[in-house]
């Protein structure tokens, strides 16, 4: 019968290895979770996840956008360069949801489902998703498109000036 030498380290056992993976695991989970909500962002003024979200009700704004820088101005939510036509984006930090359903016609909603208040994260087909339960709502409106949130996505206030979009 042979022995292998002893070394002055000691070995990896199997118990050692998985709880050091278990534990990289675990980081990677806690950073993923910690990065934002839905689908959502560290920053105010970057958008969450999915990248468009339309709105609805007042807060339409005029078509000064037309030859606009594509950055917007301090304090703002976004140029109105950024916010595609027929989509839109979402803003975590604000949560709110910025849409331009036609050429120059900017819309914005509270990016909170009327359902059980979950976070909208993404914008597609004219529709504001939430991933919770499958609401949807429009991008014109902010209309329950699919249920089973009761109600419309409430209206927010915005400004449209020198490119830029302000919530008020």
């Amino acid at each position: 019968m042979t022995h292998e030498p002893q070394t002055t380290g000691s070995p990896a056992t199997r118990r050692g290895v998985l709880a050091g993976v278990g534990l990289v695991g675990l980081a990677s989970a806690i950073t993923a979770c910690g990065a934002g909500g839905s689908s959502s962002t560290p920053a105010a003024s970057t958008p969450a996840a999915g990248g468009t979200t339309p709105a609805a009700g007042s807060g339409t704004g005029s078509a000064a956008a037309g030859g606009a820088s594509s950055a917007p101005a301090a304090n703002a939510l976004a140029a109105t360069s950024q916010i595609p036509v027929g989509s839109g984006m979402i803003f975590s930090g604000p949560q709110v949801v910025v849409t331009q359903p036609s050429a120059g016609e900017f819309k914005a909603f509270s990016a909170v489902c009327t359902h059980m208040g979950c976070i909208v994260n993404q914008i597609s087909n004219g529709t504001i998703d939430c991933p919770c339960h499958g609401s949807q709502y429009s991008i014109t409106t902010g209309d329950v498109v699919a249920g089973p949130a009761p109600k419309p996505l409430p209206a927010k206030q915005i400004k449209v000036s020198g490119g830029s979009i302000f919530l008020d």
